[in-house]
């Protein structure tokens, strides 16, 4: 085994990934599961596990909620994976929300204080734009620059850019939502095999997302931050950061910034092949199978995959 193969990255998925009944296997025998989540209920002043659980899936992907609950469930996998002697990982990676779940992970912020946080991330980001003026729309099977073309055609006082570069022919754009809607209609003319508007009440990742930012600026300010004990690949700048400061000012700029996961995964996959997505779903070990063949990637969410990781890895 080369040391590439050796080394493990921790990849941490983003919203989209919650669904109702989450974790509700893994739960049963590992109470670190439970009680996580309990700590997050108690920090969220309502009870978190019963909204995995039972949902309405409406409630549960309000953005407000989605994000701890995502959150959530992440650190309690990390934290099981730790309990169980589980391989530390070389590198950290978040898509979007994710890269703060990859922080608590990495020992920067207490997970208490990044619950509070992205509650109000979500909280901000919902109240940036009102409902019904943005949208956000997936591309499938066309090449990025054609994408960012026809964006930059149908831009003008209402804008739409690119925002998720999720992999090889698949490529999220987002803003007002005239414009999404003209950029749809331009992608299926230069080729795109699919182009769909997505589910979502705003266009995240985009300069409208800029207000909601300048909110949690001053609370993202006042919460202590450490440098990381693992290093993080932050989603602006595909870099990993050591200063607090700059890291707070990446989580900032995330907001309203395009996630250039494609360059996330690359980069990670210069210094490792196996990865492990600690989280609900299996979003992101798809989507590098789009970026690159040869990487192996485990997801954690039940109890077999869990068991198949940890001996794969250790």
């Amino acid at each position: 085994m080369s040391e590439l193969e050796k080394k493990i990255s921790f990849v941490f998925p983003g919203q989209g990934s919650q669904s109702v009944g989450m974790l509700a296997q893994i739960a049963d025998s590992n109470d670190v599961i439970k009680t996580t989540v309990a700590t997050a209920s108690e920090v969220l002043e309502f009870d978190l596990w019963q909204l995995m659980q039972e949902g309405p899936q409406e409630s549960l992907s309000l953005t407000e909620n989605a994000q701890p609950a995502i959150l959530t469930a992440s650190i309690s996998l990390w934290r099981l994976w730790q309990q169980r002697g589980g391989q530390k990982p070389h590198l950290l990676a978040g898509h979007s929300l994710g890269e703060w779940s990859a922080l608590v992970a990495a020992g920067v912020l207490a997970f208490e204080d990044a619950v509070k946080l992205v509650q109000k991330r979500g909280q901000y980001m919902q109240q940036a734009v009102p409902v019904g003026v943005g949208a956000m729309a997936a591309i499938i099977g066309l090449a990025d620059e054609l994408v960012e073309s026809a964006c930059a055609e149908v831009s003008g006082d209402e804008q739409v850019v690119p925002v998720n570069y999720n992999s090889p022919g698949q490529l999220v754009i987002a803003g007002h939502k005239l414009a999404v809607e003209k950029a749809i209609e331009v992608c299926k003319a230069k080729g795109a095999k699919r182009a769909m508007l997505l589910p979502v009440s705003a266009p995240f990742h985009t300069p409208l997302m800029k207000p909601a930012a300048e909110s949690l600026a001053a609370h993202i300010r006042d919460t202590p931050f450490q440098a990381p004990s693992i290093p993080v690949i932050h989603n602006v700048g595909v870099v990993s950061e050591s200063e607090p400061e700059n890291i707070k000012q990446r989580l900032l700029e995330q907001i309203y910034s395009p996630v250039p996961w494609v360059a996330c995964v690359n980069a990670l996959s210069n210094s490792c092949t196996t990865f492990i997505e600690c989280g609900p779903g299996k979003v992101l070990a798809g989507l590098n199978r789009r970026i690159n063949k040869s990487l192996v990637s485990f997801s954690i969410e039940d109890e077999e995959a869990f068991e198949t990781a940890l001996k794969q890895c250790s």
